[in-house]
């Protein structure tokens, strides 16, 4: 196996005078969960269709399962498995004819674990695919994918059209396939479902890398929420430079305190906290949400209102190693 199952470096894609990858990178490893994040626009789609072979990258180089997409697309598309946002099945066929004919790319199913997925996702395959809605279209793609014996998973908003209930089989499942081996590269706008599943994540905008990181390396360089209730004021927090946002007022039930941290003063302000008597505490870190906002919000705009494009990459950072 490669030590990477997906290795982008400095991928261009071009559309006439449009450029929609302008030096992406992306690395996923083998066994990994990863979030492919990203708004509308910002070159995740094009990205997925070149890792799939259907669309030929303009510089850079990529490697997916240790071939060239493009050049070897059909010989690696028997070890991987695909699932769009908007499924398009085959009217007349029944959901199952449909799973079948799509799980033939990699040689079919096996039975037992085909009826089991099919069960899990409540799935009626006997139906022809003309009256599924929306969210049953969905799930005849996803049966067909999570239940191939296929060593990648790629993900693009896979769960949409379902409802919350699905959304949690789908990552009880996406958990098992990672368990066995599999790795998986899921982009969606769900942020909640790929901070549930997600060992790394990469977020992109206008074509290229903004960071990959864990999401715990990613939280190394933001600001975690503290909300404290004390019986006495918290002395000093005005004082410490990581501190900010600090608001205090006191009420019946004593001093409630509430600020944003920065990592590396973190300890000394929570130190602080108990010291003046610890009535109720919360610490809440940043959600993958704010995580995704602040790497938006700190880019600055260059001219002609792109991020920098013709500097020397500036905005990418690998968290968890130097800037």
């Amino acid at each position: 196996m490669p030590d990477e199952i997906i290795r982008a470096d400095g991928l261009v894609k071009e559309f006439g005078s449009f450029r929609a990858l302008d030096g992406l990178d992306l690395s996923v490893r083998p066994g990994e969960v990863h979030g492919f994040l990203g708004p509308n626009g910002a070159g995740k789609s094009t990205t997925i269709r070149i890792l799939l072979g259907l669309m030929r990258h303009d510089g850079g180089r990529v490697e997916l399962l240790g071939g060239d997409p493009w050049r070897d697309g059909t010989r690696l598309r028997a070890d991987l498995a695909y699932v769009p946002g908007d499924v398009a099945l085959w009217p007349g066929l029944t959901g199952g004819q449909c799973i079948d004919v799509l799980a033939s790319v990699h040689g079919g199913l096996r039975a037992e674990r085909r009826a089991e997925v099919i069960e899990r996702f409540d799935l009626d395959p006997t139906k022809r695919a003309r009256d599924y809605s929306k969210g049953n279209r969905q799930k005849v793609a996803l049966v067909a994918a999570l239940a191939a014996d296929v060593g990648l998973l790629v993900l693009d908003e896979p769960t949409s059209g379902l409802d919350p209930l699905m959304e949690q089989v789908f990552q009880e499942v996406i958990r098992e396939r990672r368990d066995a081996g599999s790795t998986v590269l899921l982009s969606s706008h769900i942020l909640s479902e790929v901070e549930a599943l997600a060992d790394r994540v990469s977020i992109i905008r206008k074509g290229r890398t903004v960071t990959t990181g864990s999401l715990r390396e990613l939280r190394r360089h933001t600001r975690t929420t503290v909300h404290a209730v004390t019986r006495a004021e918290v002395a000093g927090l005005e004082g410490l430079p990581a501190v900010a946002d600090l608001a205090s007022v006191r009420g019946e039930a004593g001093v409630d305190t509430r600020f944003t941290v920065g990592p590396d003063g973190l300890g000394d302000a929570v130190g602080r906290v108990h010291a003046a008597g610890v009535e109720s505490l919360t610490v809440e870190p940043p959600s993958l949400d704010a995580l995704f906002l602040s790497r938006y919000s700190d880019q600055p705009e260059g001219p002609g209102g792109e991020a920098g494009r013709h500097a020397a990459r500036p905005d990418q950072q690998n968290v968890g190693e130097p800037a």
